[in-house]
C-alpha cells in the first residue's frame, strides 16, 4: 500500500469515528481500532486510534471542562498509567495475527457490554475506580477500546451522566497519551507503521481531521438523530471487530 492510500485511509477512518463520536457519545476508539486494524495491521492501527483520541479528548475537554469530576480522574489516571505499560510488552511480543484476534475479541465483548448491560450492584471507593482504570489503561493500549470498561464502573459508581461523560474526555486523552508513550518506548510499534509515513505529518494530520470531525458533526447534528449515528457506530464497530478476529485467524493459521 503507498503512503497516500494509507493517509487516505487513516483520515478517513478518524473523520468517521470522529464524526460519529459528536453524534452519538460512542467512543471514537470503537469505530476507528478495528477499522485501522484491519487496513493497517493491529499494532500501527491501534497506535493511530490512541494518537486520535490524545487530540479528541483535549478538544471536547476545552467545552466541557466545567462538568469535569477531577476527583474521580485523579483516582483512575495512576493506575491506568500504569495499566498501559504491560499492554505496551504484550503489543510488542504478540505476532499481528493474535493481535488482530485479541482486538477484536474486546470489542465484539464491548459491544455486547453496551448494548446488554443492566443495572448493576453499587460500588463505590476508591478499589472500583483503581481497577477500572488498571483494565481501561490496559484495553485502551492493545486495543484502543477503553469506554465500555470506564461504563461498566460509572453504573457501578452510580456516576452522574452529565460528569461521567464530561470526565472522560480529560481521561481518554491522558490513557491515549500512555499508550503511545509506552508502545514506542519500549519499540512495540515503529513510528511509521512501516509504511512510510513520518510521525509529525500523522500528528498533523490527526489533528487537522479530528477538528474537521468536529465541526462536520455540529451541522449533521441538526439532520441526524443520535439514535441513527449510535446505530452506524456500533455496526461499524461490529463488524470492524468480526474482521479483526477472521483476519487474525487467517493469520495464525
Amino acid at each position: 500500500m503507498d503512503i497516500l492510500s494509507t493517509v487516505a485511509i487513516i483520515v478517513a477512518a478518524v473523520l468517521i469515528g470522529t464524526v460519529l463520536q459528536r453524534l452519538s457519545g460512542t467512543g471514537v476508539g470503537l469505530v476507528v481500532a478495528p477499522v485501522l486494524s484491519l487496513l493497517l495491521g493491529p499494532a500501527f492501527g491501534v497506535l493511530v486510534t490512541n494518537m486520535t483520541t490524545v487530540v479528541s479528548g483535549f478538544l471536547i475537554m476545552l467545552s466541557v471542562w466545567a462538568s469535569i469530576d477531577w476527583r474521580k480522574f485523579w483516582l483512575i489516571i495512576p493506575a491506568a498509567v500504569i495499566g498501559a505499560w504491560p499492554g505496551a510488552w504484550l503489543v510488542g511480543m504478540l505476532s499481528a495475527g493474535w493481535l488482530s484476534i485479541i482486538l477484536g475479541s474486546i470489542v465484539v465483548a464491548a459491544l455486547l457490554v453496551t448494548v446488554t448491560l443492566r443495572r448493576l450492584p453499587e460500588a463505590t471507593g476508591r478499589v472500583p475506580a483503581v481497577t477500572a482504570g488498571l483494565i481501561g489503561g490496559f484495553f485502551n493500549t492493545t486495543s484502543g477500546v477503553a469506554a465500555p470498561v470506564m461504563v461498566v464502573y460509572s453504573r457501578l459508581a452510580r456516576w452522574d451522566q452529565l460528569s461521567f461523560a464530561a470526565t472522560l474526555q480529560p481521561i481518554f486523552m491522558t490513557m491515549g497519551a500512555a499508550s503511545v508513550v509506552s508502545k514506542l518506548a519500549l519499540g512495540s510499534v515503529s513510528t511509521d507503521g512501516d509504511v512510510g509515513v513520518p510521525f509529525g505529518v500523522l500528528l498533523a494530520g490527526i489533528v487537522i481531521t479530528v477538528l474537521a470531525g468536529i465541526l462536520i458533526a455540529s451541522r449533521l447534528a441538526r439532520v441526524v438523530s443520535v439514535l441513527f449515528a449510535r446505530r452506524l457506530a456500533l455496526t461499524l464497530a461490529g463488524l470492524g471487530g468480526v474482521g479483526a478476529i477472521v483476519r487474525g485467524v487467517i493469520d495464525v493459521i
